[in-house]
């Protein structure tokens, strides 16, 4: 058995260049499905958020998109297909993966592994924070916090030493736990990773996308999980499958700024996606184009369906420039205290 830290083995598990889950040929497409694979519909709700974000800033002489946790480009390239030339002859993408770059990429699309600097435009991350390896803790009998430690061949967990200082620290301040089997999932690496991805920002959008808690709802118990194939499965940390853990979305966001706390639901509702089936009466004028809007009301429900993608988080902050128009009127806008 070979024991260790659940932030190392993550690490190693998803992204050892020789072996890690995210440096697989097949990409994470290949065993699980995101908004973006679902519909096209949310590439199309990021273009529309871009040009809203462009508007917002005054239309700058150049617009950056950085696509964080890019995987095989494919949001990247869906939205590019969705813009305005006039947008796009202002256009710097940016893909922000560890695994190289895809070939079907648009040449206009920079490939790199860590977010630009002082670029301004949107920044937008679905589905990365869950991936950021974090350790967990669990109070043991005497009261005391231990770190979870897990055996990466067979995913098995047993008590490690006591938590460091800083640890505790973001425990108590983020997700209190006193009794013993109390779990807790230490965000401070998410936090960190956030926080490094906004500073690239100059004057834009950032946006996180992912499935996760606040402290009204924490978990009871851990949250990682495998995923595999298309199937969820035991999360054994050996490059295998996808090990992913829920995303304390509250901690995350960085003082300062004006800020929102949504679901996808409602994001994607601002942003023109909705699942209302067409108008009967077009069937009988025109069944194409009511098969058409059949399928896409089917795709956009599925997007917006509160237990399912709808349900996910969506962090939105604004770093010197106002609120996009279509963001305006969500509920919750706030400008955090540093």
């Amino acid at each position: 058995m070979t024991w260790m830290r659940w932030a190392p083995a993550m690490e190693q598990a998803l992204y050892d260049p020789a072996g890690g889950f995210y440096h697989r040929p097949e990409g994470p497409a290949g065993h699980f499905r995101t908004s973006v694979h679902a519909s096209p519909r949310f590439a199309r709700a990021v273009a529309r958020l871009l040009v809203e974000v462009d508007a917002a800033l005054g239309r700058p002489a150049e617009l950056a998109l950085v696509d964080v946790g890019a995987g095989r480009g494919e949001l990247l390239t869906g939205v590019l297909a969705e813009l305005p030339g006039e947008v796009l002859a202002r256009l710097r993408p940016y893909g922000v993966e560890i695994a190289g770059r895809p070939a079907a990429l648009p040449s206009t699309a920079l490939w790199t592994d860590e977010p630009p600097r002082g670029v301004t435009g949107l920044l937008f991350a679905n589905e990365w924070l869950d991936n950021v390896p974090l350790d967990a803790g669990e109070v043991d009998e005497d009261g005391v916090l231990r770190y979870v430690e897990v055996d990466t061949a067979t995913g098995e967990e047993r008590s490690g030493e006591p938590v460091s200082a800083a640890d505790a620290a973001w425990a108590e301040r983020w997700w209190p736990v006193e009794h013993p089997g109390d779990v807790v999932e230490f965000g401070g690496p998410r936090d960190a990773a956030w926080a490094r991805a906004v500073a690239g920002l100059e004057r834009g959008l950032a946006v996180a996308v992912d499935y996760g808690h606040t402290a009204r709802r924490r978990p009871f118990a851990g949250t990682f999980a495998g995923f595999r194939d298309g199937r969820e499965v035991a999360p054994v940390p050996d490059g295998s499958c996808d090990v992913t853990a829920h995303v304390a979305l509250d901690s995350i966001a960085v003082p300062g700024l004006h800020s929102l706390w949504t679901t996808q639901r409602e994001a994607l509702r601002a942003l023109g996606v909705s699942g209302e089936r067409p108008p009967l009466a077009l069937a009988s004028t025109d069944p194409a184009a009511y098969l058409r809007a059949l399928g896409g009301a089917g795709e956009g429900a599925e997007l917006t369906d509160p237990a399912g993608l709808g349900g996910f988080g969506w962090v939105l902050q604004a770093v010197r420039m106002p609120v996009p128009l279509a963001l305006e009127a969500l509920p919750g806008w706030q400008t955090l205290g540093a």
